[in-house]
């Protein structure tokens, strides 16, 4: 997004005469627009290459995600950063997820479902993995978390059940986690809306 910006800016401050439609009456020739039209792309092209080598624009900046390790292996992308209170081990919390192996295999996706999953933070209900993190995320957080086999199923995997495919052992499980709610904790809609 910034990317674009500065280059729609970079572009503004350059002469515009290449893109203007040629008028039969005009003394100049075809061959000299052609010639403004490719010093103009150029000029544009060497000030917004310019931009990006001294570091005023990263090209890459809508997709840079830093992924934080945690000791456990276990290591995660803040994808959408909540502004909520945070959960308190021993807490409920209503979270949304989405499961899959490494591999690509879908193991579990509540994000569309009416109501939230809710767990007790801290209460072993989840993968090991995602327990280490949920008490570092606030209410409107989404994480992706990378889940490694040793906090995941493990060496056994898990076999397949009613609903639920196989996981292979020692799989990389990747959670995509937003949590949606803290029962006890949320702004009342009486306090939004007054009692009046």
């Amino acid at each position: 997004m910034r990317t674009t910006t500065a280059i729609c800016v970079l572009a503004s401050l350059a002469t515009t005469n290449a893109f203007t439609v040629s008028n039969p009456s005009a003394t100049r020739s075809t061959a000299l627009n052609a010639l403004s039209r490719d010093n103009f792309l150029k000029q544009v092209a060497g000030v917004a290459g310019a931009a990006v080598v001294s570091g005023l624009v990263n090209p890459l900046s809508a997709f840079a995600e830093e992924e934080i390790k945690l000791p456990s292996g276990t290591s995660y992308v803040i994808v959408k950063k909540g502004d909520g209170p945070s959960p308190k081990v021993g807490e409920l919390a209503g979270i949304r997820f989405r499961a899959d192996v490494l591999n690509g295999n879908k193991v579990d996706d509540i994000f569309d479902s009416p109501e939230p999953y809710y767990t007790r933070v801290g209460s072993g209900g989840l993968l090991k993995g995602v327990e280490e993190v949920l008490p570092k995320m606030v209410m409107g957080d989404r994480y992706r978390i990378t889940v490694p086999n040793n906090m995941a199923f493990g060496p056994k995997g898990r076999p397949s059940s009613a609903g639920k495919p196989r996981i292979p052992g020692d799989a990389i499980i990747i959670f995509e986690v937003e949590m949606v709610g803290l029962p006890g904790r949320e702004v009342e809609l009486i306090d939004l809306i007054g009692d009046d």
